[in-house]
């Protein structure tokens, strides 16, 4: 071969180099991850999740609901109580409680015989539904209307003395507050209260899954027929596999993940996503019973 043939030769090899090389560095830089999601019902056996769309994100969902929070606040509870047309004694009972919760065992169980004298709302409902003891041992007033302008003193005494006397007949019943429920229910406030948290919640969602596309999302894949799914071509660091507005169902298990995971360079890093490391929803951690 003559020499400058020779050179050519040379020349086309290092080129050839040149060009490979920095595709080989950075096939080794990056990482890949392959994950399986899936879900079992109780008492029953793990599914895949099929055909579900996945993200891999820089931030955790929870952290980035956080964050979303500051543009879309979650409605006050004392807030919401003051603008009610209630007694300023059931307000301070709802406050004193962290609830608007007027019906069912929780709130039976919360209500006391004093509670039940002092609350306007509160004493109705009982009178009305225990109308059957009238005669029967229940108290009854001796105080006049007529007197609370013309004899004001008497008038308070013989209340107080009624109201101590109510007080206890209350206090002798296993369960006072049974059925009292009933009678409050058109003034329940709870179901808008939850039409109200239940509107905040889709605004934060929809203000989360904003955010994580403008700043959050590195890859999304739907997972296959058998729950499978991998993203590749990553550069090192920590990232969080998670799902926005769906979730895995199997039976009466609905979960969704939030799942921490370190990429370093080179490596595949397996994950198996299931009921054990799935993340507790967003809802569950407001005040349920309120």
């Amino acid at each position: 071969m003559k020499p400058k043939s020779c050179f050519r030769a040379v020349a086309l090899f290092l080129g050839t180099v040149t060009i490979l090389l920095p595709v080989h560095i950075a096939a080794q830089s990056t990482g890949r991850i392959e994950f399986t999601a899936r879900v079992a019902p109780t008492g029953g056996q793990p599914e895949p999740v099929r055909q579900l769309t996945f993200y891999l994100l820089r931030k955790s969902i929870e952290d980035i609901r956080a964050e979303a929070l500051q543009a879309a606040p979650a409605p006050e509870l004392d807030k919401f109580i003051d603008a009610l047309a209630v007694s300023p004694g059931l307000k301070a009972w709802m406050k004193k409680n962290h609830s608007v919760r007027l019906y069912g065992e929780e709130f039976i169980k919360s209500v006391t015989p004093d509670d039940i004298v002092d609350i306007p709302e509160f004493f109705k409902a009982y009178m009305t539904h225990n109308e059957a003891y009238r005669g029967a041992g229940f108290p009854e007033p001796k105080f006049k209307e007529k007197d609370r302008d013309s004899n004001p003193e008497k008038f308070n005494d013989e209340k107080e003395q009624y109201q101590a006397a109510v007080r206890k007949f209350i206090a002798a019943a296993p369960n006072p507050a049974e059925g009292m429920d009933l009678e409050l229910v058109g003034l329940n406030p709870y179901a808008k209260w939850e039409s109200l948290q239940g509107k905040q919640r889709r605004l934060l969602e929809t203000r989360a899954y904003q955010l994580a596309e403008e700043r959050y999302v590195v890859a999304r894949t739907d997972s296959d027929l058998d729950g499978r799914g991998s993203f590749a071509g990553i550069a090192p660091g920590n990232y969080w596999i998670g799902m926005f507005g769906s979730e895995a169902i199997s039976g009466d298990v609905h979960l969704h993940w939030d799942y921490h995971v370190t990429v370093r360079p080179g490596q595949t890093v397996q994950v198996m996503l299931s009921n054990l490391n799935a993340a507790k929803p967003s809802y569950e951690a407001q005040n349920s019973n309120n």
